[in-house]
């Protein structure tokens, strides 16, 4: 591969602690897709599953640009976030999105350029 056919990209790792919806796997995909949406990834597929009524879900959104991902405790209110975008994406964008729907009281983000 040359040098010049790799595009590099961004890891947006968050912690969101005090979060709501956390057992919520269909509306976890939504918000997700809507990340997305926002950051003008394009959407390929999408997994999610709920470990069981009132517990944490973990769930992938794949994507043509690489990934976003979420893992759930709802009973500590923690969701721990993976943002992985390349190309034209704005991984920002999509964590604005998340972070405004799923409302946490704190939120963290380590940021990592991945191939520079």
């Amino acid at each position: 591969m040359r040098q010049t056919d790799f595009a590099p990209g961004m890891h947006l790792l968050l912690d969101l602690e005090g979060a709501r919806d956390l057992a919520d796997a269909p509306r976890l995909e939504a918000v997700l897709r809507g990340a997305a949406a926002v950051a003008g990834a394009r959407v390929i597929g999408a997994q999610f599953r709920s470990f069981g009524a009132g517990q944490g879900v973990t769930g992938v959104v794949l994507l043509a640009e690489s990934h976003i991902s979420i893992h759930t405790w709802p009973e500590t209110g923690f969701a721990a976030v993976d943002i992985f975008m390349c190309g034209g994406s704005a991984p920002e964008r999509a964590r604005a999105h998340i972070e405004a729907e799923l409302a946490p009281e704190r939120a963290r983000c380590t940021a990592i350029r991945r191939g520079a």
